[in-house]
């Protein structure tokens, strides 16, 4: 798992992986259509092992974190996970900053693993005394998701295990949330791409040289991906996917842009790399590897 941070520069902008925990997760019952035998190069003693963390943007003058992490938790679910977090003000203070200095925070979505530091207070599901978050983590920032996120996660999926907490997330975000749509522009060559599927508003970022003098791009893929083998396997799908079937089209879609670094949060050895057409499906190559031979 990267310890330290990561990070790749396209023109005057950098893009900062920065690492808040990781989580062990039971493949069989994360990702049950996989053959695991035949992709066991992806685990770890038989292990999931996925990273949490956020993407630090630095774009013109101004800073956006893309997702929250897990926060400081340490939770089990029998038979599914262990997940555990709470290094990502760490990281951050790495990189000479403190929340204050964040612009944005944006939410690719609202699954738990995502919005853990939204308040001071980490949602930790049914704790049994749980506390009262005295506000934002990053006070000073705008705090944006797509529309369709949060009317699913304050309607229809309220309280359901993996979204938000209402006492540490819901409510501290309800008077300053900001909705954002496909094709919004966040900082000089920083756009929103809405990619439903994983959750009903999913989004991802993109991130281009806003001078023009690069034409690669940065793609932070939020939970589109969650290990290499849904770039060699493409019709996996993972147990939280809301519609499977659009998360599958949203994907293939991805893997065929030319000119594309993918940045991955989840993925264990290197959050990002590119996706090497190798007959009819792709290999991952994290950056400063060589692309494996088809």
């Amino acid at each position: 798992m990267p310890r330290k941070a990561e990070r790749i520069i396209i023109g005057e902008t950098s893009i900062t992986y920065l690492i808040d925990g990781v989580g062990l997760f039971n493949p069989e019952a994360t990702m049950p259509a996989v053959d695991w035998a035949a992709n066991h190069d992806c685990l770890e003693e038989s292990q999931l092992v996925l990273p949490f963390g956020s993407f630090l943007v630095r774009a013109g003058d101004q800073k956006i974190l893309v997702d929250l992490a897990l926060g400081g938790m340490d939770m089990k679910v029998p038979g599914v996970a262990h997940m555990k977090g709470g290094e990502l003000l760490q990281s951050l203070a790495a990189e000479g900053l403190s929340p204050d200095d964040i612009d944005t925070v944006v939410y690719t979505h609202l699954h738990v693993d995502h919005i853990g530091w939204t308040t001071d207070v980490a949602p930790v599901p049914n704790a049994p005394e749980p506390k009262a978050p005295s506000g934002l983590t990053f006070a000073r920032a705008r705090h944006v998701m797509t529309e369709a996120e949060w009317r699913y996660w304050t309607g229809e999926a309220a309280g359901e295990l993996g979204g938000p907490d209402t006492e540490a997330t819901i409510k501290p975000l309800q008077d300053v949330i900001e909705f954002v749509q496909d094709g919004d522009t966040l900082a000089p060559g920083v756009t929103i791409e809405v990619t439903a599927g994983h959750t009903p508003g999913h989004l991802a970022v993109v991130v281009h040289d806003p001078s023009g003098d690069h034409s690669e791009s940065v793609f932070i893929a939020g939970d589109l991906f969650h290990s290499p083998v849904e770039i060699a396997d493409t019709v996996c799908t993972f147990a939280s996917d809301v519609d499977p079937e659009r998360v599958r089209a949203v994907r293939d879609g991805v893997l065929q842009r030319p000119d594309t670094v993918i940045a991955a949060g989840h993925f264990t050895h290197g959050a990002f790399g590119r996706a090497t057409p190798v007959g009819d499906t792709y290999t991952w190559t994290p950056i400063g590897h060589a692309p494996t031979a088809g």
